[in-house]
């Protein structure tokens, strides 16, 4: 797939389009976003996403078309791991409800941006080594069972080395100063709260990036792909962060769905790399509509499995309170 020079510039251009698009009619008046207000930004987005990968489809073809749509799938999955240490974090540094909307859409940016970097440096390291595909396999199969063995100390936020870091390199404000990141106290420049907790949600997802990164590479190779299908599934996380909300504590499978998935692209990836040394036989080489249809279906089980046992358990605890 080889994509011209314009066509990155035009994406990329439609892109901040998208985002000019948000700024001006949902944060021109700093609110507290509804669910249902949510609920049309999170279509809106997929549509945007549904109709750039049908327009990858057409004009590059169907192999193409498939990579994104699988890439895009996958990429928003694990995006929703990411909600809940967003919700951690939104709650440690006790963001006002008007004011949430634009840190996680600065903080998005902030990812995008940081994740663009790591697409390029996989894609050259995956142009020139194919040992590459054994790494980024090893890292995802390690991801897999790390999931599985339930390793989460999200429960409450440990401000990272970045965060620590800027704390050292200004000194904090004590309150929010409406979007203001920076202000001056007594002749002393100082970094307002809305700048730190956008540096710690944009240095919490760069962790999250080292698997979600292979994990894409594992469907597809072309960087443009990766980078778009990354794009689409961070711009419509931040409204299915207002969306969802609690419901994220409820999808109890999910965790078991993504290590699944990870450890299956994982396995993909090391199967590719003995295929491309001639090590294994062109019947182990999975296909992108074998990827598409475990992913979608793994999702499909864990997601509804997550949500009838938190209808069961809803419906045990007052039986057990009554008791």
């Amino acid at each position: 797939m080889n994509v011209p020079l314009w066509v990155w510039l035009t994406t990329v251009a439609g892109l901040l389009v998208l985002i000019a698009i948000d700024l001006v009619i949902v944060d021109r008046n700093p609110h507290a976003v509804t669910a249902a207000e949510a609920a049309k930004w999170v279509v809106f987005y997929v549509s945007c996403a549904v109709l750039f990968g049908a327009g990858v489809w057409i004009f590059a073809g169907h192999d193409s078309g498939v990579e994104f749509f699988t890439g895009y799938i996958t990429e928003y999955s694990l995006s929703v791991d990411n909600l809940f240490i967003f919700m951690v974090i939104m709650a440690s540094f006790k963001v006002p409800l008007i004011h949430q909307h634009r840190v996680l859409l600065v903080g998005i940016l902030l990812a995008l941006a940081m994740r663009s970097v790591f697409i390029a440096v996989g894609a050259a390291l995956i142009a020139q080594f194919v040992w590459v595909f054994f790494l980024f396999g090893a890292i995802l199969l390690w991801t897999a069972i790390s999931m599985v063995r339930g390793n989460d100390d999200t429960e409450e936020y440990h401000e990272n080395v970045v965060t620590r870091w800027a704390r050292k390199l200004y000194p904090v404000s004590e309150s929010f100063e409406g979007h203001k990141m920076f202000v001056r106290r007594d002749g002393k420049r100082m970094m307002t709260p809305m700048f730190l907790v956008i540096i710690a949600l944009g240095s919490a997802d760069l962790l999250f990036a080292v698997d979600s990164i292979p994990a894409i590479f594992g469907i597809t190779q072309e960087a443009f792909l990766v980078f778009t299908a990354n794009a689409f599934a961070l711009m419509g996380l931040r409204q299915l962060f207002f969306l969802l909300g609690g419901l994220v504590k409820r999808l109890v499978y999910l965790n078991y769905g993504l290590a699944v998935i990870l450890g299956f692209i994982g396995l993909k990836l090391v199967l590719h790399a003995l295929h491309e040394y001639h090590l294994a036989p062109d019947w182990l080489d999975i296909s992108n509509w074998l990827s598409l249809g475990v992913i979608v279906g793994v999702l499909t089980i864990t997601t509804t499995a997550s949500l009838l046992k938190s209808r069961r358990d809803a419906r045990v605890e007052p039986a057990s309170a009554s008791q």
